[in-house]
């Protein structure tokens, strides 16, 4: 009895440092994702490179409606901002995901003269390395708008391509916070070891 009492207690310690593990690799990842969202974009950059998310159909996912909300909002506080909507077409999308960011801020009253499209990008390096592309020669100063959990990581990447940026985060919904939370701190993870 005494043995069985001892393996269970031995069985707890591992078990609770195991849990405390998780919970410091959860918080301190955090601060890096937390990194991301400064120095929050204010107007000082003329393009906003816009990152795309799932598509399904010709419907934006709730993760990419958020992006779009985002970017109609900073475009109507910004009215001299052009937008490059950056995302390809994937399996399962009927359009783009830079045509639907295209309707989606169109129907936010963002003219569509301020609009341009990159649409044959498949990841978030893509997105960076097409949308710097489409810059004016010489630009390198952009504010990117993406959910607020990406922000580091596509932050990371834009300088890897030579793109200095600031932050215009999308909220990220409730329902994802914990799943996408997760996947994007084992991204940053895979990044350091590279």
């Amino acid at each position: 009895m005494e043995r069985i009492k001892h393996v269970l207690k031995r069985y707890r310690l591992v078990v609770a440092g195991i849990l405390g593990g998780l919970v410091i690799f959860w918080f301190s990842i955090g601060l890096f994702v937390a990194e991301g969202k400064r120095p929050a974009a204010n107007g000082k950059h003329s393009f906003v490179i816009v990152l795309g998310a799932g598509v399904r159909g010709e419907t934006p996912s709730l993760i990419l409606e958020n992006r779009i909300q985002a970017a109609a909002a900073y475009g109507k506080k910004y009215p001299r901002t052009t937008f490059i909507l950056s995302g390809g077409q994937g399996q399962g999308e009927a359009i783009s995901e830079a045509e639907a960011m295209r309707r989606g801020m169109i129907d936010e009253g963002i003219s569509e003269k301020r609009l341009v499209l990159e649409d044959k990008s498949t990841s978030t390096t893509e997105n960076l390395r097409f949308s710097k592309s489409l810059l004016p020669k010489g630009e390198n100063q952009v504010s990117i708008v993406t959910s607020d959990f990406h922000l580091y990581r596509a932050r990371t990447e834009a300088k890897k391509v030579g793109l200095n940026s600031d932050a215009i985060p999308a909220k990220t919904p409730l329902s994802g916070v914990l799943r996408y939370g997760m996947r994007e701190r084992v991204a940053i993870i895979v990044k350091f070891f590279e």
